[in-house]
């Protein structure tokens, strides 16, 4: 009997979702950073074993938006939940829920998808936070299975894959093999830059830059060359970005320099630009040329 469909992941910014998605590919394919809301877009990636076919929707944290671009990510993610086979809901160990995973458990209430419910960073978490936790969103809503994991250690994730498989219909192989993503290259390269300079800058930048491919060609000897506009919101943080004597964009240039060659196994030539586009979180123009469909 061959399992196949499509799984969504809802939660919090920052509790570990796209963590969770790599971990259980085994390939870095949505951007991973200790800062909230990085994940911007919906990313398919298709797991396939001998009897199933997992095809995973990643989500944009829910949260309450403060411009364009949140209202693009919280209707993202609050689609993403209707017309799957199954929601994980990941949240962390806190005791007692919060407003934000009050609000996404309202909206699990309006599908019909099995929902199982994922504690993650146990590994954070005493053991009477944990079973705390657990009895409190237990009485919120009727999950289908309830399962501590740590997403960073791998705890319980192979427990957590057999769950998923219970639950998915009897279904095709709907994509080849050995295709792990339908994202394009392009997409994935983008999000490389944007996680490192993420990685790399203060506070008060990161939610405010975009990654913009200007160029993507491969040369006859098989080396991509790589032009990017990294996008920001204001002259003093371009200055922020590229940091005393170019030293910050250099960085973030050779740390995604090295990442692209492993994702594209080949030699790579970047070039990075930092441009100002003031308040392009809230130009609903910018946000189509970037990528963000409304």
């Amino acid at each position: 009997m061959f399992k196949s469909g499509y799984v969504t992941i809802v939660g919090r910014p920052n509790v570990g979702k796209s963590t969770l998605l790599n971990l259980l590919m085994g390939e870095k394919l949505s951007i991973v950073s200790n800062k909230p809301q990085t994940t911007r877009n919906n990313i398919q990636t298709i797991l396939t074993g001998e009897d199933h076919q997992i095809i995973f929707v990643d989500t944009p944290g829910i949260h309450k938006p403060k411009h364009k671009l949140g209202e693009y990510m919280v209707n993202s993610a609050k689609e993403s939940i209707k017309e799957v086979d199954l929601v994980l809901f990941l949240t962390t160990p806190e005791g007692e829920l919060g407003r934000g995973d009050k609000f996404i458990i309202e909206q699990l209430k309006n599908q019909k998808a099995p929902v199982i419910f994922v504690l993650n960073k146990i590994d954070e978490g005493t053991q009477d936070k944990i079973a705390e936790t657990l009895v409190q969103y237990s009485k919120e809503y009727d999950f289908a299975e309830m399962i501590p994991i740590s997403a960073m250690k791998g705890k319980n994730t192979d427990k957590l894959l057999e769950l998923m498989i219970k639950y998915l219909p009897e279904g095709p192989k709907y994509y080849p093999e050995d295709m792990i993503t339908d994202v394009q290259e392009r997409f994935v390269v983008s999000e490389i830059v944007r996680e490192k300079a993420l990685r790399n800058l203060s506070e008060e930048v990161p939610h405010g830059i975009a990654i913009d491919i200007i160029q993507m060609k491969q040369d006859k000897n098989g080396k991509w060359n790589i032009e990017v506009d990294l996008i920001c919101e204001k002259e003093s943080h371009k200055g922020i970005i590229i940091g005393k004597g170019g030293q910050k964009l250099k960085k973030i240039g050779e740390a995604s320099r090295y990442e692209i060659e492993n994702f594209l196994r080949a030699k790579v030539n970047i070039k990075i630009w930092v441009k100002v586009r003031k308040e392009w979180r809230d130009n609903n123009m910018l946000l189509k040329e970037l990528g963000y469909r409304r």
